[in-house]
Formats: structure tokens, sequence, C-alpha cells
């Protein structure tokens, strides 16, 4: 069963409740959709995303040197969804991202099955330890639509310090900055 996630207005904290990197909050735009993105993900993407931070390289690493986020890649990669066998991965290549990062694959698509909403609310639960005020980083490649709707996704599930890091592991790359090889995670912590 899919279920469709409604962005409602968030009444959260947003600038107050994360590090001061002289950046101001998203409006919505006309070429934002009215709620997450439900086809062709990868395209030009917006400036910003709503109710989250958006981060260029040179912020991001300020971020990691002040507050120890939790870096998070969601390239989407063929899963394994059968009647009879666990899913499972099955990525067909290396992926490299950002050192340190977390890969939680296919949890930006416009909706998401009940076991994918399983699968993200759980890691996000471990990897912050249930503090819903950990600051989580949320990045896929340049013009991925994957990580915009993850960001709005999280901050309906009460994350206060989400951000964008819109230019992803393309914009790190060009920058200079290294990459690593990351596998994705297991459908359990």
């Amino acid at each position: 069963m899919k279920r469709k996630l409604l962005l409602l207005p968030l009444t959260l904290c947003l600038a107050a409740c994360q590090p001061d990197l002289g950046i101001t909050q998203c409006e919505r735009t006309p070429d934002m959709p009215p709620e997450l993105k439900m086809e062709h993900y990868r395209g030009a993407t917006p400036a910003c995303v709503p109710n989250a931070i958006t981060l260029n390289v040179t912020e991001l690493q300020t971020l990691l040197q002040t507050a120890e986020p939790v870096l998070i890649d969601v390239w989407a990669i063929l899963r394994r969804n059968e009647p009879g066998f666990p899913s499972e991965w099955l990525p067909n290549e290396d992926h490299y991202s950002l050192p340190e990062a977390v890969w939680l694959p296919n949890v930006g698509y416009g909706t998401l099955d009940a076991e994918m909403e399983t699968y993200l609310q759980t890691h996000l639960q471990h990897l912050t330890s249930g503090n819903k005020h950990k600051p989580l980083v949320f990045f896929c490649v340049a013009d991925c639509w994957m990580s915009w709707n993850t960001v709005q996704r999280v901050r309906q599930y009460g994350y206060t310090q989400v951000y964008w890091f819109k230019d992803g592991t393309d914009g790190w790359q060009q920058a200079g900055l290294p990459l690593h090889t990351v596998t994705p995670q297991a459908f359990k912590p």
C-alpha cells in the first residue's frame, strides 16, 4: 500500500534551532511542486527547499566543523522486492559519496511503500540515537529531486535541524574534495 505524505505548514523552529551559517529560510517558489516531486527525479532543482536550509560546499564544511551532522546520501538504486524474497539492494557498480556519509537509497521517491517508510524512519532513529535535534544533511547528486523530497519528508517526521546539500557528490568532487566508496544500509540497522 502506498501512502502519500501530506506536507503541512511547519510551526517548528528552523533558523533558531540551527547553527547560524548566514543562510535565510527558503520561500516556496513557482518552480517547486506543491508537495513532493512525484516523477522525473533527475532534472533542474530549485535554489532551495522549504522548511530546511540549503548548503553550498563552504557552508557544509563549516557545519561539519561545528555541529557534527549526519550526512545522508539518498542516491537511488535497484531494489529486489519480490514476494517470497527479503528486500535487498542490487547495486550494479561502486557508489562514491562524501566521507563518513551513510547511504539510504530510494528514500526520496514521492511516495514510499510501508517497508521503505519504516526503513527510513528506523535508520533515522538509529543514526540520531532518537535525538530529533541532531543535524541531518541530505544530498544526492546535482539536480536530483530525491534529496529535495527527503528533506521535506524528514521535517514532517519532526526533525528540526535539516539541511539540503543541493550540489551533492558532484559539487563536492568539483570542489576538489575526496569521495569514498559506500555501501547501502541494510534494511535493519
